[in-house]
């Protein structure tokens, strides 16, 4: 399973790339796995605020449908639209092309409530 040592991670199993104050943010290979086929990715909040933790959007599976939850409160700036045509990329390139918002974090101190790969692995017994 893969887990990149460089990203910070949720209990919902999202990963998030800090570049400045711009995160982008993706699900685990981990969840990935468990969702199995992913066959839609839905955002509809793109420029709006939202609050850590707040429903950002929805993964549909072939078997099942998650919320995906905002890791840190920000402005959704811009949404994977190759997703669209191409929603395995999330299965197939979780931490790539497979990445699903842009947020310009508004409350930078949040990161550090972000869990470590070696967290992460933890909370998932990798």
């Amino acid at each position: 399973m893969n887990i990149p040592a460089e990203l910070k991670y949720t209990k919902d199993h999202e990963w998030i790339k800090i570049d400045g104050d711009v995160a982008t943010v993706g699900i685990t290979d981990f969840a990935q796995g468990e969702l199995g086929d992913i066959v839609y990715v839905e955002v509809e909040t793109v420029d709006e605020t939202l609050d850590r933790e707040e429903v950002f959007g929805t993964v549909e599976a072939v078997k099942t449908v998650s919320d995906l939850f905002l890791p840190l409160s920000g402005e959704i700036i811009e949404f994977n639209e190759a997703l669209e045509d191409e929603p395995e990329k999330v299965n197939t390139d979780p931490y790539g092309e497979g990445w699903m918002i842009k947020i310009k974090i508004s409350a930078a101190a949040e990161v550090d409530d972000l869990m470590s790969d070696t967290d992460y692995k933890a909370l998932i017994g990798a």
